[in-house]
Formats: C-alpha cells, structure tokens, sequence
C-alpha cells in the first residue's frame, strides 16, 4: 500500500502554516509557511509527495470558509474540514502558536482523532449565508424594538396590551415629549425599528424566492408538512443539514444538533445532565422553537392542509404520527413534574428523529 503524507494547514486570511507528519511514530514538523494563495498552496503541496506517496490534508473550519476545500479537492488532493472545538488538547498545555496548530493538526489527522465537517455545495451554502443573514437581520430588529420599548418604559410611557401591532406603533408615533432631545430620541429608535422590519421582510421574502431554485426545493416542501415548520425554518433546516441522509441513524442527527443528554457516568453510577448544546446551534433554535407548536391537540388545519397537497404519502404519514406522539409526549413529561422548558426540549429532540426519517424517505413529492 502506498505510504500517506498528512498535512495540517492552520490558516489564516493572509498566510497558511503547513505542518507535516509522515507514516511511523516521528512527531510533525513545520514545513513552511506560504500567504494565502490556493495556486501556490496546491503546487507546494504536490511537490511535498514523492512517487507512490499519497496526500491527505485538512484545516480548521473558520471564517476563510470552504473554498481552499473545494479548490484541493477539485485539484485531486484528499482535503478534509475539521472542527476545531473536537481537535484534542492537553489539559495543562496554554501555549498556543500558528506553528503548533499546524503541527497538531497533522499530528491528529496521521492518527485519525479529527472530527471531519460536512462541506456543503456551494449553491446550498448561499441559501444558508441568505437566511443567516436574515436571522441576523431578526436579531438586530429585536435589540431595536428593546432599546425603543426600555426608553419608553425609563419616561413612564406604559402601553398596556399586545406589542408591536399596529395600534402600538401608533401609539409609539403619537408620543411627545418636553423637550426637543428626547423627542429626537424616540424618532431616531423608531426609525430603526421600521428599517430594521422592512429588512426582515425583504430577505424572508427573498429566502422564500430562492430557495424554490436550488436542488432544496423538494426537501422544504416536504419539511413544511410539518408542524410548526413554515417555509422558513424549513429552508434553515434543509440549507444547515444539506444531507439528511448522511446521518446513519437518529440518534446521530440529535447529537449533531446537540439535543441529547450530557452525561458523567462512571462504574455503576449513571448521571446525565443538561443537553450538550453542541453542534448546529441554528437547527438547534429552530427544533425547539417548533416543538412549542405541540402543545396543541393533533389537528390539520386549513394552512396544514395546503402545505400536505402534492408531498408523498410516507412523508403525510411521519408528519401526523409527529403531531399525534409530540402532544402525548409533552403532556407526560409536564404532568410527570418536569418543567415546560424540559419537556420542550425532549419534544424537540423527537421532532429530529421525525424529520430523520422524512430524509430518509425514497421520494418526498407525489409522483
């Protein structure tokens, strides 16, 4: 069999730290570091192997993205992404330097201890940069309308009802003050706020557009039959996952998004604690803020119903059985005493082996 060069890359947005660690137990040494240059990186790293030698390389996932990735991989060099919060570190060991990194890196990856990340395509990934970047956009819009409302609240402006309707815009409009700065103040949150919404609306309508272009199509119309799943979350699903069939089980879709239990266990003693929160936190959001949704009563509703028309019938079938087992399960778990929040996460948890199996379907469309 032919020997294997592995190559760990630590880079950055100006240079890239090439460490090196061949077949047998020799430690990784620094080959040399190069700037940032995909041309340049790929001969270096074809000059590296010598004849019968393979090369396998890899790099942290960060802001420089998947784009040195894709170039390897187009090049025929075997490159993976790695998390970086799964690389293995010494407990006592606080020196941390561009060369150490590389090296470790290679180190990690001859001994096969690197957690790999999924590499989407790229017409996936800018659906997920569009509709992160209207979760954005929410966010900034609700840090607005809570330096507008706490202002209101610090001049004894108190508005008694439902928030963020129109009447309460407004009453927000109709508010005036004695002096002139205050005044400014209130126009200038306000201000924020309506621009602030106006983005939203424009991006959710332009996630809504785009998404009917991509190879996703077919995967959200099928996620909506959920419920509690509109066309946004479906899209943040379908565009975070990319595959939900690279999941061998349901159990490992819960651990990717972080949904199952921690646990510190040892000799007969058995103790879990609270959900390991790690992985995909933006599927993690979604999953529990649609588990909410099961505290109704199983029922297809009129919105329901015309998001079910067209999908195929074992899709149909999971999202009812979803409806009828996550309503059970949340009210035993409220009525066994755990507290709401508990119970929405384990209803969430089982929302993902549902929507699991959905990937799993042959066919998410009615032929």
């Amino acid at each position: 069999m032919a020997s294997v060069v592995d190559v760990g890359l630590d880079v950055h947005k100006d240079s890239i730290v090439m460490g090196v660690a061949r077949e047998g137990r020799e430690p990784a040494e620094i080959w040399k570091t190069i700037p940032y240059d995909g041309t340049r990186l790929r001969k270096d790293l074809k000059s590296l192997v010598k004849n019968g030698e393979r090369l396998r390389v890899c790099y942290e996932a960060g802001p420089t993205g998947f784009g040195l990735c894709r170039q390897l991989r187009e090049a025929g060099i075997d490159c993976i992404v790695v998390a970086p919060s799964l690389v293995p570190s010494k407990p006592g060991d606080r020196v941390k330097t561009d060369h150490r990194d590389a090296r470790k890196l290679a180190h990690f990856l001859r001994s096969g201890d690197l957690t790999e990340v999924y590499v989407l395509e790229e017409a996936v990934e800018a659906i997920r940069d569009l509709e992160r970047a209207r979760y954005g956009a929410k966010c900034a819009e609700r840090v607005a309308r809570h330096q507008l409302s706490k202002f209101l609240l610090r001049q004894d402006r108190r508005w008694e009802g439902t928030t963020w309707t129109q009447k309460h815009r407004d009453w927000i409009r109709s508010q005036r003050f004695a002096y002139p700065a205050q005044q400014r103040v209130l126009e200038d949150y306000l201000k924020a706020v309506e621009d602030l919404a106006e983005r939203v609306e424009r991006l959710t309508r332009q996630v809504e557009e785009l998404a009917e272009e991509t190879a996703l199509a077919p995967l959200v119309k099928a996620l909506q039959a959920f419920r509690g799943i509109s066309v946004v979350s479906a899209v943040t699903i379908a565009a975070e996952v990319g595959d939900l069939r690279r999941f061998a089980t349901p159990g490992q879709f819960m651990a990717y998004i972080g949904l199952v239990p921690s646990e510190d266990s040892t000799g007969k003693r058995r103790r879990q604690g609270a959900i390991t929160r790690c992985g995909n936190a933006h599927l993690r959001r979604i999953l529990v803020e649609a588990a909410w949704h099961y505290r109704h009563l199983p029922l297809m509703s009129k919105e329901l119903r015309r998001r079910n028309q067209g999908l195929a019938e074992g899709v149909r079938r999971i999202a009812w059985e979803a409806q009828k087992r996550l309503n059970k399960r949340l009210y035993h778990l409220i009525h066994a005493g755990k507290s709401t929040p508990k119970a929405i996460t384990a209803v969430a948890r089982e929302l993902a082996g549902f929507i699991w199996a959905v990937g799993q379907e042959p066919t998410w469309l009615e032929v």
